[in-house]
């Protein structure tokens, strides 16, 4: 096939046509941002094949030295970008470059807010950098050839960012990607040595790579020849083998925008060089804001694993456990042979080594931040602390470390925020009190207005309000802490402690109970597991106590929504004798009206505890007879 024969035009998809009308129109304030992120992308194509080169060298095609070149050409207007990395086939600059057809792109336009600024800021996270080309440039053409193929199978792409692109097949003797903007009217600022060298500095100094521009040499005598010459603009040094001591925060934070994609600073970080039996070194940071994949179990973004300098992969499970799934950051080993494979990482005592220190360095650096800077830690709380919370269940060496970071809400203050450590509910435990209670429910309102909670107000206990999701999996596998069991107040027998005086009066309550107790059995036999009195209300006619073992209720139902199939279990209604409609149910004679008063009493407590009818308009109906009857 001719190359003329090979020339279409293609359109883009819907959303990568409301992609650049964001770019071009939307996010001018921030231009300078289309540098750094066709910069981090050569970056990444020169890993790529520094990478594939290990086990095939041929790819190199003569030329190791692998670098990132910037020009401009004020006469003709345009910027150009170019690596001699990996480079991209026809097939890749369709797939990556022509629809991007991949779910960061709808979810980023889904997470736009309308402030410039800030949706800038989510740029390169969402993976859709190359466009921001478009918000200084009215045309972008791109020219590629894939590492180890034909010259003449190189690949041309060019769009003006209007609903379609050209691609068409070109001779390209080097291998590589390069970029070229051709700057609307007004960006001039960007056609100027000096810029491009102060944006380069500021953003990819830390760039393992050379990062260079043309430099003219001016012949010292009259009549000399003026030369040409390529200068590393950035230092082109792996920044993690360099010392501490002579790195700078901004270029810590510099770095971490580039491997994270992350316009944000991170909250912390942490630089080790572990020497000794294994070697390596780490960069590990934590972003101050959660990505918006961080509950996707299939995302790859996370810890970048080096060996000896050289990138190998990104995200491996085997570095980092999913609970720390948002720190980012990467390893450099020294033990690892380079042509280390997933498959070969399974099971690797170096790898287990690197991922129990890497661990150990993070939770360590949280529990340093949650001692020292409170405020900081609660910020990093509300971002991350749902994940945390897994910990417990992946975790059972590091299980009480993660305990000690954990955060919850509590009726101390009945407020939704998670700001109590379980340090701090131990600090405040009644003197006789042996275990750490809590509640969990599907909303925070539903869970602080459990009629479960009446006798621990009364009494003064403090309860832990939970209401994530991820809370029933956390108190399943963290059940104690510090020596003190975690107990639902909403399961099993409730033991408040010793208190003869209120056993005595349940005892008695019990007995005085017991014919009322016999006949709600028989009205609710094929509805509960069993009737009996109960400590637990002060206010409330009844409640809804399931066994030790079981799940909550409304777990059951998020579960039984979602298609699981859930073993069928009754449970227990507890009765207040003291209330009046409790009352008034004893001495009803009516063995219709007992039952319908006992079919209500049982659905309330059921949808208190956040349950669902299976007859709703039976329970309606009842309920309204009951309500006709009173009021005559």
């Amino acid at each position: 096939m001719t190359v003329a024969a090979n020339a279409e035009t293609r359109g883009f998809e819907t959303e990568v046509n409301q992609l650049l009308d964001l770019m071009i129109h939307s996010l001018y304030s921030n231009k300078d941002i289309f540098l750094r992120e066709l910069i981090s992308n050569a970056s990444d194509a020169c890993d790529r094949l520094r990478f594939s080169a290990v086990s095939d060298a041929k790819l190199y095609e003569e030329d190791i030295n692998l670098k990132i070149k910037i020009g401009y050409d004020k006469d003709n207007r345009t910027i150009t970008i170019s690596d001699n990395g990996i480079g991209m086939s026809r097939d890749e600059v369709v797939d990556h470059i022509g629809t991007i057809a991949k779910s960061g792109t709808r979810s980023f336009l889904d997470s736009i807010t309308g402030d410039d600024k800030s949706d800038a800021k989510l740029i390169g996270q969402f993976g859709v950098g190359f466009y921001s080309s478009f918000i200084v440039a009215e045309e972008v053409t791109l020219r590629t050839r894939k590492a180890g193929e034909a010259t003449d199978n190189g690949v041309q792409w060019v769009s003006k960012g209007k609903g379609e692109y050209d691609i068409s097949s070109i001779e390209k003797p080097l291998r590589g990607t390069e970029v070229t903007l051709r700057l609307r009217e007004g960006e001039d600022e960007f056609l100027n040595d000096w810029k491009l060298r102060s944006l380069i500095t500021a953003y990819s100094d830390h760039i393992d790579f050379p990062v260079v521009m043309d430099k003219t040499i001016e012949p010292e005598e009259e009549g000399g020849e003026t030369l040409i010459e390529e200068e590393t603009v950035n230092q082109a040094s792996a920044l993690w083998i360099r010392p501490k001591s002579e790195i700078k925060d901004e270029e810590y934070i510099e770095f971490y925008k580039h491997i994270a994609h992350d316009f944000e600073d991170p909250i912390e970080w942490s630089h080790n060089r572990v020497e000794g039996t294994t070697e390596y070194s780490s960069l590990l940071y934590l972003p101050a804001r959660a990505p918006f994949d961080l509950y996707d179990r299939e995302s790859r973004n996370g810890i970048k694993l080096y060996v000896q300098r050289v990138f190998i992969m990104e995200d491996t499970e085997k570095l980092m456990p999913r609970y720390l799934r948002f720190v980012r950051g990467l390893i450099d080993s020294s033990d690892l042979p380079l042509n280390v494979s997933r498959e070969m990482l399974q099971g690797s005592k170096v790898i287990d080594n690197i991922r129990n220190g890497s661990v150990k360095k993070i939770l360590g650096m949280l529990q340093k931040i949650a001692k020292n800077d409170p405020q900081k830690y609660q910020k990093f709380w509300q971002e991350f602390g749902r994940v945390l919370k897994e910990g417990p269940a992946e975790d059972f060496a590091n299980r009480d470390k993660v305990g000690k970071l954990l955060r919850f809400a509590t009726t101390h203050s009945d407020e939704e925020e998670q700001n109590v450590s379980l340090d701090d509910y131990i600090g405040r435990m009644q003197e006789d009190q042996e275990k750490i209670y809590y509640i969990a429910a599907d909303s925070h309102s539903a869970a602080k207005n459990s009629p479960h909670l009446e006798i621990f107000r009364k009494k003064g206990i403090e309860v832990l309000l939970l209401s994530d999701r991820v809370d029933e999996w956390l108190t399943s596998h963290l059940t104690e802490y510090e020596g003190k069991n975690l107990q639902s107040v909403a399961k099993g027998e409730l033991d408040l402690g010793k208190d003869e005086e209120s056993e005595k009066e349940l005892e008695e309550k019990t007995k005085s109970s017991a014919k009322l107790i016999k006949r709600m059995k028989t009205a609710l036999d094929d509805r509960v597991a069993d009737v009996r009195v109960t400590n637990r209300l002060t206010d409330s006619p009844a409640c809804i106590v399931i066994n030790e073992q079981d799940m909550a209720m409304h777990m059951q139902r998020i579960l039984k929504d979602a298609g699981h199939e859930m073993p069928s279990t009754k449970p227990i209604l507890e009765i207040n004798p003291d209330h009046p409609i409790v009352k008034k149910l004893s001495s009803e004679k009516s063995k219709k009206k007992f039952t319908d008063w006992s079919d209500i009493l049982f659905d309330q407590a059921l949808l208190a505890e956040g349950g669902q009818l299976e007859d709703p308009a039976s329970f309606v109906a009842k309920l309204n007879s009951m309500l006709v009857t009173i009021a005559r």
